[in-house]
């Protein structure tokens, strides 16, 4: 009887040994949950700062002021405005309706053995310099 006694009491004793690891591993994460909230908080009162300090730095009020102070422009009036009719004319379209893509075209009739890389082809850079002194 002893021996079961013994086992019992050394049960208890463990299982109240694992219920405080238990207690201190789930005090530990919350301090660590608490010490993220804070952080969190302080992270968004400095970005709230920040988009006020944005707010009065993009102020128009402000950016009038630095731009006369600053910079030498003359205000608009309403005699710098043309009117339509004195735009030109739109520029013809040299493509007919229904052909296809002319920039298009000239693209697809490229030599496929030409490798263009840049704006400078392999052809055009032989001519530079000569088929031997690429490498």
């Amino acid at each position: 009887m002893r021996i079961i006694h013994l086992l019992v009491i050394a049960v208890l004793v463990f299982a109240a040994a694992y219920v405080y690891r238990i207690k201190m591993e789930s005090t530990v994460r919350t301090e660590k949950v608490l010490r993220l909230h804070a952080d969190i908080r302080e992270q968004r009162d400095a970005i709230a700062l920040l988009r006020s300090e944005w707010a009065k730095l993009d102020a128009p009020t402000r950016l009038q002021g630095l731009a006369e102070r600053h910079l030498k422009l003359q205000p608009m009036t309403a005699q710098q405005f043309d009117s339509l009719k004195n735009l030109p004319d739109r520029p013809p379209s040299f493509a007919r309706p229904g052909t296809p893509d002319p920039i298009g075209a000239m693209l697809n009739s490229i030599d496929p053995d030409v490798v263009v890389t840049g704006s400078v082809s392999e052809k055009a850079q032989d001519k530079v310099d000569g088929p031997e002194d690429r490498q």
